[in-house]
C-alpha cells in the first residue's frame, strides 16, 4: 500500500472508527493551517526535500504530510509531485501559485485557510474577491430564461442579493 493509499484509507475509508477519523481531521486541519501560515509568510520560497524531511520540518506525522501534499498538489507552479507512488524518500517540491492556491482553498470551502492574514500581503483584496467570485460562479448552475429580480440571490453564488453583487452595475 502506498503512502497516499494509506492516507486516503485512514481519512476517507469506509467502516473506519468515526471518532478516530474525526481526531485525524482535527489534527490534520491544525497542522495544515500552521504549514500554510509558514508557506504564505514567504510565498516566493521554494521548498525541495524528501517527504520525511518535510514531516520533520513541520513536526508532523508522515500521513498528515501526505494528506497535505495531496491537497496542495494542484496549486503548484507548473508541475505536480508524484504523490501516487511516493514514499518517505521521494523528493517533493513545493512552489505555490498563490492565485491557484487561493482559488482551490475557496473551492474546498476552507475558510480557515483562505482567510489567513498572510493573504493580505500576497493578493490584493480586489484580487481575492475576484478569485472568490470566479470560484463560486464556476459551481453555479444557471437556469436560462428565468428573470433575475434585484432582491433575488445572485446567480454567481456569493450569497448576496443580485442588486448588491453582479447586478450593481447593470443600468
Amino acid at each position: 500500500m502506498t503512502l497516499l493509499e494509506k492516507w486516503r484509507d485512514e481519512a476517507y475509508g469506509e467502516g473506519k472508527d468515526k471518532k478516530a477519523q474525526q481526531k485525524l481531521w482535527e489534527r490534520y486541519f491544525l497542522k495544515e493551517k500552521s504549514i500554510y501560515e509558514d508557506l504564505l509568510s514567504d510565498p516566493e520560497r521554494v521548498t525541495e526535500c524528501t517527504v520525511k524531511e518535510l514531516a520533520e520540518k513541520y513536526d508532523a506525522d508522515i500521513d498528515l504530510i501526505v494528506g497535505f501534499l495531496d491537497g496542495v498538489n494542484e496549486s503548484l507552479k507548473g508541475y505536480e509531485n508524484p504523490i501516487e507512488e511516493m514514499d518517505e524518500s521521494t523528493v517533493v517540491k513545493i512552489e505555490i501559485d498563490p492565485e491557484k492556491l487561493y482559488y482551490n482553498m475557496v473551492d474546498a470551502k476552507a475558510s480557515w485557510l483562505y482567510q489567513l492574514p498572510q493573504w493580505d500581503d500576497i493578493l490584493t483584496k480586489e484580487k481575492r474577491e475576484e478569485l472568490f467570485h470566479q470560484c463560486k460562479a464556476a459551481g453555479t448552475v444557471r437556469r436560462e430564461g428565468r428573470k433575475i429580480y434585484p432582491n433575488d440571490p445572485c446567480p454567481c453564488g456569493s450569497g448576496k442579493k443580485y442588486k448588491k453583487c453582479c447586478g450593481r452595475n447593470v443600468a
